[in-house]
């Protein structure tokens, strides 16, 4: 059996990872197909991890068993060191928020999209934050009558736009970014990562990030360390040596 393990080497002992994969793996009973090869990974505070390889994988089989989206037929998954029990769901998935490429938006405005979360019974503690909103929308560089617009007509973009700030207003520790600029312009692209660089630069410490991207280039800006997957195997990419100039005699 292929074990995949991502561990960092420089960490201290102590230094409990947000989120730690121990040995998880997932499988397509019909197709008799593994999809994600038996895997350990860590994810510490402080962490931008990206994520490249070819259609078909395991990238977001990877991502969604990260947020317990999907079972697990193998291994588990622990938050803060301690293992996710079921009931412990809701609120794990409370921090550690998955972003999917294609989102999905409730009829009404965008800010009734905002406001839905609240309505949800994980988070009867807070309330909707109108200013908080507003803020995010013009991070994204949207006008104030953004929070107006019906979603039915709504960009590709500007939907993704509108689920990312639906996500960052609730303070989640993680995000699970599984390529949410794909198919998007440029501009909207660009939106997008401004308001994850921001979220992270608010609170580096409290914070971590997964970026699933086809985009070699846009893995390098949203993070410092690159993974790559291949039929399900993750793997470590190492960094580019430094290439010295040659010392003239």
């Amino acid at each position: 059996m292929m074990l995949t393990r991502l561990l960092p080497h420089t960490r201290s002992m102590t230094d409990v990872p947000f989120v730690f994969a121990d040995g998880i793996a997932r499988h397509d009973a019909l197709r008799a197909q593994t999809l994600l090869q038996p895997t350990t990974f860590a994810l510490h505070g402080g962490e931008r991890v990206a994520i490249t390889g070819p259609s078909g994988s395991g990238k977001s089989v990877f991502l969604r068993a990260l947020a317990l989206l999907d079972p697990l037929d193998a291994g588990r998954i622990m938050w803060h060191g301690a293992p996710v029990e079921r009931t412990a769901i809701p609120r794990y998935r409370r921090n550690v928020a998955y972003i999917r490429q294609r989102p999905a938006l409730v009829d009404g405005s965008v800010e009734d999209n905002l406001r839905y979360p609240f309505e949800l019974r994980v988070y009867r503690d807070v309330r909707f934050d109108r200013a908080l909103a507003a803020n995010l929308v013009a991070q994204a560089g949207r006008g104030a009558d953004f929070l107006d617009k019906r979603a039915s007509e709504l960009s590709g973009g500007e939907a993704q736009i509108t689920a990312l700030i639906r996500v960052l207003q609730l303070a989640p520790e993680v995000l699970l970014l599984d390529e949410p600029t794909a198919s998007l312009d440029p501009e909207s692209s660009h939106a997008i990562e401004g308001l994850v660089h921001a979220w992270f630069a608010a609170a580096p410490a409290r914070h971590a990030s997964m970026w699933v991207s086809h985009d070699p280039a846009q893995a390098a800006r949203m993070s410092g360390r690159h993974l790559t997957m291949r039929a399900g195997v993750l793997d470590e990419t190492a960094a580019a040596p430094t290439v010295l100039p040659e010392r003239r005699p």
